[in-house]
């Protein structure tokens, strides 16, 4: 590896979901102003509004929202292929 090219701040972190309040540990190079302290040690705080707790995606709450009418137009037009 070459010397003195990696950043000097890659340390634990706490990131907190704000949305569910899921809280992980993690190696990272973001800064913070906030700190928290987790059985006894202190570490910067970012907090995020989503993560792989309260994604849709993730948790399988996947809504299909269909504002046009897309789907019906969809269903409509290739109706007659169906049969």
């Amino acid at each position: 590896m070459k010397k003195d090219i990696h950043p000097k701040n890659y340390r634990l972190v706490v990131f907190k979901d704000m949305s569910n309040d899921h809280m992980f540990i993690t190696k990272s190079t973001a800064n913070s102003k906030e700190t928290i302290e987790i059985d006894g040690v202190t570490y910067p705080l970012i907090k995020v509004e989503i993560s792989n707790t309260s994604h849709p995606f993730y948790t399988g709450k996947v809504k299909l929202v269909d504002t046009a009418g897309r789907v019906d137009k969809f269903r409509n037009r290739y109706q007659k292929v169906k049969k």
